[in-house]
């Protein structure tokens, strides 16, 4: 320590140190440099506080926080403080035109943004070039589904760019997904849009494209912990009126490290139960025959709006199934929903998408059973056929579990339908994990299967944990080997159905042949069939026509992995059709259901 005592301090401090008397001020201006009297300064900063007293407190900008004022004029308190007047946000018969891309989610959160734009004086049109006001409801679950917008938004430019000085100019928006994930590229970067509402900011919409008619960009993308949109009636555009999506939930708690879902649509919360029989019993009066409940963990679904449905109990997963959360105590559970919903009309048919394999309680299971209009078509997204991957992917159980939970399934819904999703070349999937994918497909016989390559997606744990170490060519040819296997299942599991009687809900005309019809299965199979009148009864020898939205029933004379074809032979319905579970020995047991009337 001797050599550091030789060494100059690099600072020295001085013995006395001198007070300083006084500070000469630093002006930001030279306007504040001149001879102002103490006076004026008070009377200025008075001036200043009162303006601030008088605004908008920092309660005003938190969203959901009921601000009560009392104004001397009147007295009155008001609940809300716009900067714009009602006025001034009203769309004053301006054309909306929208288009929309993705899941049904976005499908139907098009409908609950044209009742909130509906409400305040818009007009929908179906014809692009008299849009006053253009809004593309967007998906980010896959880069290509990004990339589609890119390249639709470039289009839509030019188009605004053409459009004549003396017509109203165009406004373009962006909403759901895409608008939250990539606000600033669409804002900054590439400026191409004009109003960006991510998925809980829809109620906002008619301020956004007014502050966007003064020439100025308009964003909102908060996410929300409460938004479930339960006192907006969406309104439905569903083909025909046949059939149509109810939302019941929105967000995710899952975290799997693939999905964007989380990030882009926020935490799960559920819409209260009383607001959804309420949309169901408006859909029945309006003769929907077909209503699917949605949401991004559709049978997670927990309504605890009400204090008595909040109890102590756990929410029960299925057999060897886990969270990356803690269980989920009290609320009106799933079960609870469909049994509600289902009592509504004997004779719509209830399907829900897209739910998770760990929400499968046997209660679930038992009710889709026993309840005769809820469809017995089960989505169970798998995503791979590896014990190994599934745990890289955060999905809480395994190869086992799965197929445990696929037996169980089968042995209390026999002939029951179901469907999964997949994907290839997930961050270190190895040769050995895709074969054990393909096992899979083959072991369970999906009849629906939505197959795409790995897409890594900013945010997630994926991107920020893993690497995407597998090569584009491999993840391609591994897609389509699964797509392939897939397509033989299928092919064999539509076969079983050769000979028998369908009941199927009619869609409209073939997209292939105006002279046939074609409807879906209990099963959501599509069944092709000719145009032509049919019994009005099973019983009754007069015909009549059929139309999108009628039951008829279908005798299948041949199968593909796509698609069922047959004759039609009666108009029918749900209430006087009767299930049979049971199905001839020369068909494999478990892999589809027999419809006949009595």
């Amino acid at each position: 320590m001797e050599h550091m005592r030789t060494l100059k301090p690099l600072f020295t401090i001085p013995q006395h140190w001198k007070p300083i008397r006084c500070i000469r001020a630093r002006y930001c201006s030279n306007l504040a440099n001149t001879g102002v009297t103490s006076k004026e300064r008070r009377t200025t900063v008075d001036k200043f506080k009162s303006q601030v007293s008088s605004g908008p407190s920092f309660q005003d900008f938190i969203r959901g926080v009921s601000v009560k004022k009392t104004y001397a004029a009147d007295g009155d308190c008001s609940d809300h403080q716009s900067y714009l007047s009602e006025d001034l946000e009203l769309g004053k018969s301006r054309k909306v035109y929208f288009e929309t891309y993705g899941c049904q989610m976005n499908v139907n959160d098009t409908d609950i943004a044209w009742s909130i734009l509906q409400g305040k004086g818009y007009l929908r049109t179906v014809d692009l070039s008299e849009a006053d006001v253009v809004l593309l409801v967007t998906c980010s679950i896959r880069e290509k589904a990004e990339q589609t917008i890119w390249n639709r938004l470039q289009q839509l430019t030019v188009m605004k760019k053409r459009r004549l000085k003396t017509q109203t100019p165009m406004k373009i928006g962006i909403l759901g997904c895409m608008a939250e994930r990539l606000k600033t590229e669409l804002l900054e970067r590439e400026k191409l849009v004009d109003v960006l509402a991510g998925p809980d900011a829809y109620r906002d919409l008619p301020r956004l494209l007014t502050v966007a008619d003064g020439g100025q960009q308009a964003s909102n993308v908060l996410l929300s912990l409460e938004e479930t949109y339960a006192d907006i009636m969406p309104v439905h555009r569903a083909p025909q009126g046949y059939s149509a999506f109810v939302s019941i939930m929105r967000g995710c708690d899952n975290m799997c490290s693939y999905c964007i879902v989380p990030f882009t649509r926020g935490r799960e919360r559920s819409r209260p139960v009383s607001s959804i029989l309420e949309e169901v019993r408006m859909l029945s009066d309006q003769g929907v025959k077909e209503v699917t409940l949605l949401g991004q963990n559709v049978n997670s679904y927990r309504d605890t709006s009400e204090e008595q449905f909040c109890s102590p109990d756990l929410t029960q997963l299925s057999r060897g199934f886990k969270t990356v959360y803690r269980p989920k105590q009290g609320g009106l559970r799933f079960s609870d929903l469909l049994d509600r919903v289902s009592r509504i009309d004997p004779d719509m048919r209830i399907r829900f998408t897209s739910p998770h394999p760990k929400d499968f309680p046997d209660e679930v299971l038992h009710l889709i059973a026993e309840r005769g209009n809820i469809c017995q078509q089960i989505h169970l997204p798998a995503q791979s056929g590896s014990s190994k991957v599934l745990k890289a992917m955060r999905r809480g159980y395994t190869r086992e579990a799965y197929l445990d939970l696929v037996s169980n399934v089968r042995r209390i819904i026999p002939g029951v339908s179901l469907s999964s999703d997949f994907i290839s070349g997930f961050c270190g999937e190895t040769e050995d994990d895709h074969l054990q994918t393909l096992s899979l497909i083959r072991e369970v016989g999906y009849s629906v299967g939505f197959l795409f390559a790995y897409s890594m997606r900013k945010k997630t744990h994926a991107f920020h944990r893993l690497q995407d170490d597998v090569p584009a060519e491999v993840k391609q040819r591994r897609l389509e080997e699964c797509i392939g296997v897939f397509r033989e299942e299928a092919a064999r599991v539509n076969a079983a159905l050769i000979g028998s009687t369908q009941l199927v809900l009619v869609e409209g005309e073939s997209k292939r042949s105006a002279q046939d019809l074609c409807g879906r299965t209990d099963g959501n199979i599509k069944v092709i069939f000719p145009k032509e009148d049919v019994s009005a009864q099973p019983a009754e020898s007069n015909s009549a026509p059929v139309n999108a939205g009628d039951y008829v029933l279908v005798k299948v004379l041949s199968a593909n992995s796509q698609s069922l074809r047959g004759h039609a032979i009666s108009h029918s319905s749900l209430r006087g059709t009767v299930k049979h579970c049971q199905l001839d020995e020369r068909v494999a047991s478990d892999l589809s259901r027999t419809e006949t009337c009595p």
